[in-house]
């Protein structure tokens, strides 16, 4: 075979431990999968895994591709807050090149790849009348394919009805080539403009056939409830499986009687919900005292009742958020910790959120089994619960059949009494739990 992967754990073991299996690959397939050293003889290359996670390829559902690494340009955002961030990135967006976004951009890319993740959703701001960032991350797609899948999404930042020509930049943009359809409708200058915002948005995805994927009431207003629109258009235009609703962080302010009718409807129209916790956490709140709103959605609460949650990483290092870098797992470990959501149980179901929920609603191929496409990551760990934990590095990441990215993992070496002492960070066999 072209490539064996030995002694691997596969991912998901929904919390208990699976017995290792051997992986091969011809061409871009998965061929085989068979218990441990049931795939004998010589094979073109052979990673020794010795146990560790073998998983899908982590899936970054939102981030804003076109602003990252711009933090501190034209200046700081040292409110923290949300609107300052637009404000600053206005400024930033009139210097934007063709090459600085690409250059930007292929950078993060590399940083998420290296780390595991094959698939971006990137939105990209439309509300430039040259379009610059999208023609920019329109080309670097078609670049970076062989590395990685880049969807991008046409976002108008500044809103639709808001901003001058914004319903003709939205089908330009869509002309151009991007792959979903973006929205803010709680950024729009009134609550009607806002609804009109979402059933055009909805009218274009007849148009063209796109699936839809907005920013949604990222706010603590409590009133602010366009979430409801959009899950109501959702089923009155038959899109279940083909929406998702970004941030969502009003639902976190909303009372319990109406998170649970929201609920129900959700669930029904088949949403995805993208929760952004490293951003959220930190510009959300800011006009609390005490007691400080969390700054996410009721991730912990969705999933429950059934409706497709997703973790997105969102910004890297940009107006709305100095730090990151690229890794889902960070974000996921975010949210875990934000969502209350540390049973083993539960730990291993957030895992999801940044592997399978994210890839069904993309509705892309997706999975590690016999016939799919040979792509996957084998972390430096041996379970999903230890990767939330550790967040360890990225061993090996392999697309389509192929090695693109591998990561030597640290040793840390600790010297004491005369002796050296290797420090793994796991739990050693035989000590307590």
């Amino acid at each position: 075979m072209d490539l064996v992967v030995r002694d691997a754990r596969l991912h998901p073991t929904g919390g208990t431990r699976t017995e290792p299996v051997d992986v091969g690959v011809e061409g871009d397939r998965i061929v085989a999968i068979r218990p441990r050293g049931g795939l004998a003889g010589q094979h073109t290359t052979e990673l020794e895994a010795d146990g560790r996670l073998l998983s899908p390829p982590l899936v970054d559902p939102h981030v804003h591709l076109d602003a990252v690494l711009t933090v501190g340009e034209p200046r700081h955002n040292e409110s923290g807050t949300l609107i300052e961030g637009i404000l600053t990135w206005a400024e930033r967006k009139r210097s934007l090149t063709h090459e600085d976004v690409k250059e930007r951009a292929r950078e993060a890319i590399l940083w998420e790849v290296g780390q595991g993740t094959g698939l971006i959703r990137s939105h990209v701001d439309v509300c430039d009348p040259n379009l610059v960032a999208l023609r920019a991350l329109l080309e670097l797609r078609e670049e970076l394919a062989d590395i990685v899948d880049l969807r991008l999404i046409a976002f108008p930042q500044d809103g639709i009805l808001s901003f001058p020509d914004g319903k003709a930049l939205m089908r330009e943009a869509m002309r151009l080539g991007c792959d979903v359809i973006g929205g803010i409708p709680h950024y729009e200058w009134t609550r009607e403009d806002g609804v009109e915002e979402v059933h055009f948005l909805f009218e274009l995805a007849r148009e063209t056939g796109r699936d839809i994927d907005l920013h949604c009431d990222e706010t603590d207003d409590e009133q602010s409830r366009f979430l409801e629109v959009v899950a109501a258009d959702t089923i009155r235009e038959g899109m279940g499986g083909r929406v998702v609703a970004g941030h969502t962080t009003a639902m976190g302010s909303y009372n319990d009687a109406y998170a649970f009718k929201l609920l129900q409807i959700l669930k029904r129209a088949g949403v995805t919900i993208v929760a952004n916790p490293l951003d959220n956490i930190s510009l959300q709140g800011r006009f609390d005292s005490y007691p400080k709103r969390r700054g996410m959605t009721r991730v912990k609460e969705l999933d429950a009742a059934g409706v497709n949650v997703a973790c997105g990483h969102d910004s890297i290092m940009d107006p709305w958020y100095p730090l990151g870098r690229g890794s889902m797992l960070d974000a996921l470990s975010m949210l875990v910790h934000v969502g209350q959501m540390t049973g083993r149980g539960e730990l291993f179901r957030a895992f999801e959120m940044v592997t399978s929920n994210p890839a069904r609603a993309a509705r892309v191929e997706y999975g590690v089994k016999e016939g799919r496409p040979a792509n996957f990551v084998v972390f430096d760990c041996e379970d999903e619960a230890e990767a939330i934990r550790l967040r360890p590095a990225a061993r090996w990441v392999v697309r389509a059949g192929r090695l693109v990215a591998e990561t030597q993992p640290a040793m840390t070496v600790v010297r004491h009494a005369g002796s050296e002492h290797r420090v793994t960070f796991a739990k050693r066999e035989g000590a307590p739990a």
